[in-house]
């Protein structure tokens, strides 16, 4: 039986308010401790985008009555320069810049306004980017100059592993995040998944696959975030030529992730590391005696989209044979999860950040 403390994904989009058709708090922190995790934090696209203490009140107001896992949110960089909003700041994990097109209207490309983001964040919490190919050395060059802790999400290729591998070598303050999408699924992977298979980043070759297993390994990489989005199946399949991206991940990273440890592409002593201690250390969680699940890595399970909790109801894993059990989640002290059985309401879930 593996123990570990404090699962966390930092890397989550719940849905709700106004996307409360595709998912919602209740569902997706439900679906969440099934996977194991403790703590999930959300992102701030989801419309009312957080992006300002309004906004921001509105989502905390919501997910603290209907939460079951504790969690945190982002607020989220504009385009209309709401950096005013930034000044004395609370209750938030971070900020997240999208630097790269993805699902909203949060996108920043312009590096003038990216930096002066980053210069202007004095919360005290990481900055997370959505950055991919050239913006990533371009947001490593403002981090060269400005020196504040970036974290860098769902990095897909092995060009940017590279660029990034070299940045930690130079004391750069940034840490790497790689979805299971990315380890488990290529460019092929289409062909078979056709809409089910497209998300942002989009899925690359088997050599940047092939990449980002041998940085995790080698321990490169920080964490395993699931960039857990979902929607509905309907919306997937029938988009009328409008693509939905992004897929539901977070009852499946655990068991994804333990059977790589089968497959002998990661050690067993590095699941805890990617999946909680480090996201505890880089967004500043402290270790709690009593948050903790209990998996039992002797047993193998299979991905089914009738057993997922998600709103979602699918997975691009659908059928595929994974490994572990959850046996049982615990959080500050109760154990709300065994074997199946949930023993929390919603409202059990606390802000990591209040």
């Amino acid at each position: 039986m593996l123990k570990i403390y404090g699962m966390l994904d930092p890397h989550t989009h719940l849905r709700d308010l106004d996307w409360s058709h595709k998912a919602t708090f209740a569902s997706e922190t439900k679906a969440a401790i099934a996977g194991g995790y403790t703590a999930v934090f959300d992102m701030p696209n989801t419309p009312p985008t957080t992006t300002t203490r309004a906004a921001l009140q509105t989502k905390l107001d919501k997910i603290n009555t209907d939460a079951h896992c504790d969690y945190g949110v982002y607020f989220g960089a504009s385009q209309h320069d709401n950096t005013a909003e930034y000044d004395g700041l609370t209750g938030v994990c971070g900020l997240k810049i999208f630097c790269n097109a993805t699902t909203g209207d949060l996108l920043i490309e312009d590096m003038e306004d990216q930096e002066e983001h980053i210069r202007a964040w004095d919360v005290g919490r990481v900055i997370a980017v959505h950055a991919e190919g050239s913006t990533v050395e371009q947001i490593l060059n403002i981090v060269r100059h400005h020196r504040k802790p970036v974290h860098f999400l769902h990095i897909s290729t092995a060009d940017e592993i590279k660029m990034l591998q070299a940045a930690k070598e130079d004391g750069l303050p940034v840490t790497i995040g790689v979805c299971p999408h990315h380890l488990f699924l290529t460019e092929d992977s289409l062909r078979t998944l056709g809409p089910l298979g497209l998300m942002k980043p989009e899925l690359k070759t088997r050599l940047d696959r092939d990449a980002l297993w041998y940085a995790v390994k080698k321990g490169v990489v920080d964490v395993i975030e699931s960039d857990h989005a979902p929607h509905t199946l309907d919306e997937k399949l029938n988009d009328a030529g409008k693509p939905v991206y992004g897929v539901p991940g977070i009852e499946t990273t655990l068991h994804l992730m333990l059977l790589a440890v089968k497959q002998g592409w990661v050690d067993l002593e590095q699941i805890p590391l990617l999946l909680a201690e480090n996201p505890r250390r880089i967004f500043g969680v402290p270790k709690h005696e009593g948050t903790y699940t209990l998996v039992d890595t002797d047993v193998g399970c299979e991905v089914s989209n009738r057993s997922l909790l998600t709103a979602a109801k699918w997975s691009p894993f659908d059928g595929m044979l994974a490994n572990g059990k959850v046996r049982e989640v615990w959080i500050r002290g109760k154990r709300v999860y065994h074997d199946g059985r949930f023993m929390v309401e919603p409202g059990y879930g606390e802000n990591l950040f209040a």
